[in-house]
């Protein structure tokens, strides 16, 4: 029972949201905390919730929006594909904003990453993928410029280098990735138009060619409710 008054708020703000049309701003939250009887930090855990779900968007200086009907991106994790593949089997239009491209030289954690020497120059791309106009996901790949140099990717780049690599003949094998939960740094916050600290996917990724060297250490984003990744598992009948 010592939940239920917080139950009964994210009720309250499931009605408030879903007699709100879509893309009208919400009260403020001093509004709302005192319309609700409760805390403003109270307040933005319960929000939370609506936010992970893509129901709401928080933008910085601007306050909160309701969001319209959301197109969920459904996929399995066995088989690497690009986002621009996967919302194209699904019938959803993604779109690249933001994208910045530009070249530094290895430190020593990107020097190990990509097993090159410390100083070696690099290629990071970065960039914000939307659907329709809703920013979804924040992707940042960086490469050794040996393997990919800016003035290679075509003007009509859509975002994808793993697309590009595939399209070039790169011979890929493998990728690995670390998948956690983290609250949004304001490097990424920012692009992705939410608040620093809310929750985000984040996919840590390693992709090899099939000589075994890494040739792409990439850092990709994903708010919560626009993205429902699966991992199918074999069982294993024991002899």
């Amino acid at each position: 029972m010592a939940n239920f008054p917080f139950q009964r708020l994210q009720v309250d703000l499931a009605k408030l949201i879903a007699k709100t049309e879509a893309g009208d701003r919400l009260p403020s939250e001093p509004e709302l905390s005192k319309r609700m009887g409760v805390s403003r930090a109270t307040l933005r855990e319960a929000m939370r919730m609506f936010e992970a779900q893509g129901l709401i968007r928080r933008r910085q200086g601007s306050g909160t929006f309701v969001v319209g009907q959301v197109s969920v991106i459904d996929a399995g994790l066995e088989v690497l594909e690009s986002l621009e593949t996967m919302a194209e089997r699904l019938g959803l239009e993604v779109s690249v904003s933001d994208l910045n491209v530009d070249t530094f030289a290895a430190d020593d954690e990107y020097a190990g990453n990509l097993n090159v020497p410390v100083g070696a120059r690099l290629t990071r791309i970065r960039r914000v993928m939307c659907e329709e106009t809703r920013p979804v996901a924040y992707l940042v790949d960086t490469l050794p410029e040996d393997v990919l140099k800016p003035e290679q990717l075509p003007a009509n780049f859509k975002g994808s280098v793993l697309d590009f690599l595939l399209g070039r003949g790169d011979p890929l094998s493998v990728s690995r990735a670390a998948v956690s939960a983290i609250g949004a740094p304001p490097e990424v916050a920012k692009p992705l138009q939410i608040q620093r600290g809310d929750v985000l996917l984040h996919f840590s990724s390693k992709l090899f060619v099939t000589s075994g060297q890494v040739i792409d250490c990439s850092f990709s984003y994903f708010i919560p409710g626009y993205f429902n990744f699966i991992v199918n598992r074999r069982v294993i009948v024991g002899s």
